[in-house]
């Protein structure tokens, strides 16, 4: 056995484990949290660490300088233990859940948005309003005269109170039932869920408690994971918080993940991770922000992809990325949180956002319900930008989606300097034509950068081909003191010199940076034409664009359509429509008709298979170029 230290953020981790184990598989178990997108495959570069004390059997890559490696940075996946060894994790591979730019409805902006989603979905005749309310009730007491067993006796009260033909107490009501009734002189409060005729009781409290009946609404990202605290009564917002999904050290994209979960144990460990790392402590975070235990949240609507659905549940994933990629469900009866030790009211019932297809899950059926395309005459798209790319097309009278895979470009995977929208990332950028000069934001306004996130990746590409620093196919053709090349030709842009950041390395971009995030625009732009021709039509028809997901936020649009991302249509018809699966999910949760309409969006939609779709890849090689191998669906875009 050997000892090993992980030091983070300046604490010690140490673990023992047996020569020959991988460092990164190490690291995770023992609770490590180190940024591999690619999932330990070494094509990332992301799960770097510097050793510090004791030796490694780990190989030179391309991806660590012959400088670097004399300095001690290893490759944690491609790292094998030979003795005790101390090693540091730096900052940006351990911190990038916790600091991680999540969209959720924390900006002015976002809140703006998410209240005019409420006022739409409202004017559209969709009521709110739930099935569950808060009964407070005053029982005769019993004497020797009046032996009603207690069950009987808040029973008999409700059904006069409300209505109700039948009254059902559950075993957690139950279990606390008697020393509630007498603690408070038989004057207590009843949570109630009604179905129909029948109530059943939740919980039972004392008369005088006040506290809202709090429900969660959560978006299960495959990156991130963002969470909302409402007050049941009236809608209201109680609490907000977002963090990484615990998921991701596992693997950037779902299929990773998905290969993960195969492996002994795996299973376990993605449910655990999304739950025990990510769900459960945002789920603390707000109780304590709104002065609430866990316990008092009695209902939960989650909306995720479908492999996340099936990953948060502990169902085997695996037959969802084989050929004919069947999901165990499309839609899930409701369950109880007790089952998924979710730590909220055992009876709490979880709901899940419609599936529609392999891969178009819930946050899809929820983003849509939220950009009312379905309550509109013009034909609209809808975009949902992340790891996975998912569109829907159509008006009132129908809905197609489809799926592709983008990859983790997007989120800074299989980017040399990428990285998530966390504190230190370059964000947006602009370039002087004549000096090649940048000028860049990062988020948190700090000094230094550290990467570049995914809207800072779409400003660079797009300013690098509009002032003539790249061409079509993404190599350089201009020279400059920012514009550098290896031994072997290759090209790169350098937008913060390692002197000026006090960084190990230079903040660049090179040209296989370049390609990878060429073909994940390549993949946004092939599903929307394939998408559009497979009814006869092209972008023309397109009366809106809505974008959503955690990227979306960030995006200058225009830069979108000059590197040809998107369709080259009118700027005015652009939306951003914020956390749309957070807004659909917040809807479900708080309307019992907008459950209803999200049910029916998802079994009226068409999912087209892009993968059986045989125009697709003919039109994924024609987008990767920028904008595009035919100029003409790109009039607007001028370069030089």
């Amino acid at each position: 056995m050997v000892s090993v230290t992980f030091r983070v953020n300046g604490s010690d981790v140490v673990i023992h484990a047996a020569e020959g184990d991988n460092l990164l598989e190490t690291a995770r178990r023992a609770n490590v949290a180190i940024d591999a997108p690619c999932s330990g495959n070494g094509a990332c570069g992301k799960c770097r660490v510097k050793l510090i004390q004791g030796e490694l059997d780990s190989p030179q890559t391309r991806h660590i300088t012959d400088e670097e490696y004399a300095q001690g940075w290893r490759l944690s996946c491609v790292s094998k233990l030979v003795g005790d060894i101390t090693v540091e994790v730096p900052d940006i591979a351990s911190a990038y859940r916790s600091r991680m730019k999540v969209a959720d409805i924390s900006s002015p902006k976002e809140l703006e948005i998410f209240n005019e989603t409420k006022r739409e979905i409202a004017e559209a005749g969709i009521e709110f309003g739930n099935n569950l309310s808060s009964v407070r009730v005053q029982l005769s007491e019993p004497s020797m005269d009046d032996t009603m067993p207690d069950n009987e006796r808040l029973a008999w009260k409700l059904r006069e109170e409300t209505g109700a033909e039948k009254v059902v107490l559950t075993y957690s009501a139950l279990k606390k039932l008697a020393r509630v009734l007498r603690e408070n002189a038989f004057d207590v409060r009843a949570i109630l869920e009604t179905e129909g005729d029948t109530v059943r009781v939740l919980d039972v409290l004392p008369g005088s408690d006040e506290k809202p009946i709090a429900g969660l609404v959560v978006d299960l990202g495959t990156t991130s994971v963002a969470a909302l605290l409402i007050d049941m009564t009236n809608g209201n917002v109680l609490a907000k918080a977002s963090t990484g999904n615990g998921q991701i050290r596992y693997g950037a994209d779902v299929i990773n993940r998905i290969i993960e979960s195969e492996k002994e144990g795996g299973s376990v460990r993605l449910q655990k991770a999304v739950i025990d790392e990510s769900i459960r402590p945002l789920v603390q975070e707000m109780c304590r922000s709104a002065n609430l235990t866990s316990d008092r949240v009695y209902r939960m609507c989650l909306a995720g992809n479908t492999t996340m659905n099936h990953l948060l549940l502990g169902l085997d994933a695996d037959p969802v990325r084989m050929e004919p990629y069947i999901p165990s469900f499309f839609h899930a009866d409701p369950m109880r949180a007790n089952e998924l030790k979710l730590g909220l009211h055992p009876e709490a019932k979880l709901m899940l956002a419609p599936n529609i297809g392999s891969y178009v899950g819930g946050d899809i059926t929820a983003g849509a319900f939220a950009s009312m395309l379905w309550n509109k005459e013009e034909l609209s798209l809808f975009i949902d930008l992340g790891t996975n790319g998912e569109l829907v097309f159509g008006n009132n009278e129908f809905l197609m989606s489809c799926a592709c895979s983008a990859g983790p470009a997007f989120e800074g995977g299989d980017i040399s300097c990428g990285m998530r929208a966390t504190d230190g990332a370059i964000d947006s950028c602009e370039i002087d034509i004549d000096t090649m000069e940048p000028h860049f934001t990062t988020i948190g306004n700090t000094e230094h950068p550290v990467g570049i996130c995914g809207s800072g990746i779409i400003d660079i590409i797009a300013e690098l081909y509009r002032t003539g620093i790249i061409n079509g196919k993404g190599k350089f053709s201009r020279e400059g003191r920012r514009i550098r090349r290896d031994e072997n030709g290759m090209g790169s842009y350098v937008i913060a010199f390692k002197e000026d950041t006090g960084s190990i390395r230079d903040v660049a971009i090179n040209e296989v940076d370049i390609d990878s995030f060429i073909r994940a625009k390549g993949a946004i732009f092939s599903a929307t034409m394939t998408m559009l021709s497979s009814m006869g039509m092209d972008p023309s028809v397109l009366g809106h664009v809505y974008v959503a997901g955690g990227i979306g936020s960030g995006i200058n649009m225009r830069n979108a359509v000059m590197i040809g991302m998107l369709p080259d249509i009118d700027h005015e018809l652009f939306s951003y429509i914020g956390n749309s699966s957070l807004s659909g999910a917040y809807a479900m949760l708080t309307s019992v008709q907008s459950e209803e309409k999200v049910g029916e969006l998802a079994r009226s939609m068409t999912y087209l298979e892009l993968s059986t779709e045989p125009g697709y890849m003919d039109a994924f090689v024609a987008a990767c170029f920028l904008p595009h191998t035919d100029a003409q669906l790109f009039p607007s875009v001028q370069v030089g």
